[in-house]
């Protein structure tokens, strides 16, 4: 296919956009170090058990979503909920780093696609197969992205410091939940892919074109892996949520 052919794959290298995060929203007094969970209820109990204040609030159509500033391990740091999905989730990274942030660690959970991965195992990706569209705005056409190397090591080190047991391989980050079918998920397992989920990519490439931090950990949730789709109940795993956050937390706090 000519890339003509696809408008997602014209990218631009243009640095500067027509709407510039940075010319709409001024730096304010801000915890440069950032955990982006996903976890609304480990949110509402950290903030509740570390007094944590809100201190800013981002919006969209959906609503106002919180900016929260607590003291963790004596540091200030930064918790927001990144939304769902790549373009929200990069639209919101790009408006926190235009607000004067700098290191990120994201925390959610993910699909797992190969059965060894039981509910609730650490997961740290190493790359994102870029199967969804935020990314191709932000980097030339390409399969994979990394996260930043610094914030990769601060995660794998938070994890063996606390013998932690977990896995590294690449994740696979798609739009279109519904649209998961047996020959793709056969295609990402086949190529290194552990999990699939829906934002990894966007993070890790806004992160690259804005010359900030940005790693992320998953933890093993839904199974895809078997003949049929097994919920196991995932999103009630709540040790395993805020453990995750604690971790994303430590690991965010050793950057910069």
């Amino acid at each position: 296919m000519d890339p003509g052919d696809a408008p997602i794959l014209e990218f631009d290298p243009s640095p500067a956009a027509v709407i510039e995060p940075n010319e709409i929203i001024d730096p304010i007094d801000i915890a440069p170090h950032v955990v982006l969970c996903f976890f609304q209820d480990v949110i509402e109990r950290v903030i509740a058990e570390h007094g944590g204040r809100q201190i800013d609030v981002l919006v969209s159509e959906i609503g106002q979503n919180p900016v929260y500033e607590l003291t963790y391990g004596g540091e200030r740091l930064t918790v927001v909920h990144p939304g769902v999905g790549a373009p929200l989730a990069a639209a919101f990274v790009e408006e926190l780093i235009a607000r004067g942030c700098r290191w990120f660690v994201a925390c959610g959970g993910a699909g797992v696609l190969v059965p060894e991965l039981t509910l609730g195992h650490v997961i740290v990706p190493t790359a994102a197969v870029r199967d969804e569209g935020t990314s191709y705005h932000y980097l030339a056409a390409g399969r994979t992205v990394e996260p930043a190397p610094d914030a990769l090591a601060a995660i794998v080190a938070t994890l063996e410091r606390h013998h932690v047991p977990h896995v590294e391989g690449a994740t696979w980050t798609t739009d279109a939940l519904y649209r998961e079918t047996r020959a793709k998920m056969a295609a990402r397992v086949a190529e290194g892919c552990l999990t699939v989920e829906m934002e990894a990519a966007a993070f890790f490439a806004v992160a690259r074109f804005r010359e900030v931090s940005f790693g992320q950990l998953l933890y093993a949730g839904d199974d895809l892996s078997g003949d049929a789709w097994d919920q196991r109940g995932w999103d009630g795993h709540a040790e395993g949520r805020e453990l995750l956050f604690r971790l994303a937390a430590e690991a965010v706090l050793a950057l910069g």
